[in-house]
């Protein structure tokens, strides 16, 4: 490769990072709409006045007196009454009640009328903040996009690559197997691995399979090539894009045990494995606030997006947040959710583990067993959160544990990390499947009763190919 030729300055890329620049003054211009009001402002506060005095005083006999010579006391009493609401609430205290009688001879309508005004103002700063707090997560969403968008357009930059003599020698070893090349396109990521996207389709009279079309590039490339997904069996007339990549140095097993509270058939814990670009994979679990069908639904959604989110190429800390946002926005109560998330990377064996709001996840090695937990805040609580993040390098027959709230709870309160540890190390089995029922079969043994939450453990083994 080292006749290749690094393309720089393309014109699709400068292109991106436009949008990326329109996405963050877009943003900027959210944020200068308006901040979130913490109080009423004076004009706010006249307005009151103003509609008690048209709703009460306008037909009281005192009415000339009280907002003209006694002016201020009248504001004095008003202002007083207002702040009353504000820390008692309706009720006010008695002294304020009593000095509010003193003073005017309508007070129970006066106290009626300005506390229609008080709510009416409130509500409508509520609303106000409302649409403050939504033009922030727009924004917040945006920016994200943007930074997003921006650090693929300069990975795509750095990674694409032209070479003329490589390029010749795959169009003639492939035309030799009967494919016609319409072109091809390299990439080098920044783990070093070699990708080739090849367009062509089969001559006339030519059957080659998928399967021999890759060889043929490895061949060419002399490096281990494998298809990415999952492609007809033989090579059509029509042309179409097979993408070949530098197979991984690992692989995975997974398996998965869970129980629902009091044996429920309904779980509020959801969980997802996905493969990811780059030779990645993605265990992800979801706990769902308290449990049943309403939980479920939450921790569904999460994962439903959360997949959406990386498959479409959104790093997996950007989709987090993306999601997080989107929970809170436009709702009045509170719905939260955690997202424990696990990405092995299989060139190099290393895995990045994710935290918001989970519980532990233990690390199995052949001598020891490593326990991480987070501090983080569930997602749907607050517009931006903390993410945890720590990465873990690990070899050939390591586990890694993965399990909910309701599996850490069901332990006594301080033993919880050192038991389950205690049980996973105890386990002599390699089959993620099994073991997962085994550490669930232990823990509900150590309760001797129905669990009292939703409970899921999630096992992942991996090994060296």
């Amino acid at each position: 490769m080292e006749d290749g030729q690094v393309l720089h300055t393309s014109p699709y890329v400068t292109q991106i990072e436009r949008f990326a620049d329109s996405l963050k003054q877009l943003s900027h211009a959210f944020l200068q709409m308006g901040e979130k009001k913490q109080s009423f402002t004076s004009e706010e506060i006249d307005g009151m006045f103003d509609w008690v005095k048209e709703k009460v005083c306008k037909g009281c006999e005192k009415c000339a007196w009280c907002w003209g010579e006694n002016f201020v006391h009248t504001y004095q009493m008003g202002y007083e009454v207002l702040s009353a609401v504000d820390t008692y609430g309706n009720e006010l205290n008695t002294e304020t009640k009593r000095k509010l009688k003193q003073c005017c001879i309508m007070a129970p309508r006066f106290l009626r009328e300005m506390l229609e005004a008080f709510h009416s103002a409130r509500q409508n700063m509520m609303w106000l903040n409302r649409m403050a707090q939504s033009r922030e997560g727009c924004a917040i969403q945006m920016d994200t996009f943007a930074d997003m968008i921006r650090v693929t357009a300069k990975e795509l930059e750095d990674s694409l690559f032209i070479d003329d003599r490589l390029e010749k020698r795959l169009v003639a070893a492939l035309k030799k197997r009967g494919v016609r090349v319409l072109y091809t396109n390299f990439f080098m990521n920044r783990e070093g691995k070699y990708e080739v996207h090849v367009t062509a389709r089969a001559m006339q009279d030519v059957n080659i399979t998928c399967k021999e079309l890759v060889r043929t590039v490895s061949e060419v490339m002399g490096r281990r090539l494998v298809p990415e997904g999952i492609y007809a069996q033989t090579v059509g007339r029509e042309y179409t894009t097979i993408i070949c990549q530098e197979g991984p140095t690992y692989y995975t097993l997974q398996g998965v045990a869970r129980i629902g509270k009091d044996c429920s058939q309904i779980s509020g814990d959801n969980f997802m494995m996905l493969n990811l670009p780059r030779g990645r994979l993605a265990a992800a679990l979801s706990d769902g606030m308290g449990s049943g069908e309403k939980a479920c639904q939450e921790s569904t959604l999460v994962i439903e997006l959360l997949e959406e989110l990386l498959e479409a190429g959104f790093p997996e800390k950007t989709a987090i947040q993306m999601i997080n946002t989107t929970l809170v926005m436009g709702r009045e109560e509170i719905h939260y959710s955690t997202v424990d998330m696990s990405v092995f990377d299989l060139y190099t064996g290393t895995c990045e583990l994710i935290k918001a709001g989970a519980s532990s996840t233990f690390i199995r090695q052949k001598d020891k067993v490593e326990h991480l937990s987070s501090t983080s805040l569930p997602i749907g609580v607050l517009h931006q959160i903390e993410i945890d993040s720590v990465e873990r390098q690990l070899s050939d027959g390591d586990f890694v544990v993965m399990v909910t709230d309701g599996v850490m709870d069901a332990l006594p309160v301080g033993e919880q990390d050192i038991l389950l540890e205690t049980i996973i190390q105890g386990t002599l089995l390699v089959n993620p499947k099994e073991m997962a029922n085994h550490i669930l079969e232990q823990v509900l043994n150590w309760t001797g009763e129905p669990p009292q939450d939703d409970m899921t453990v999630l096992v992942i083994g991996i090994w060296e190919k």
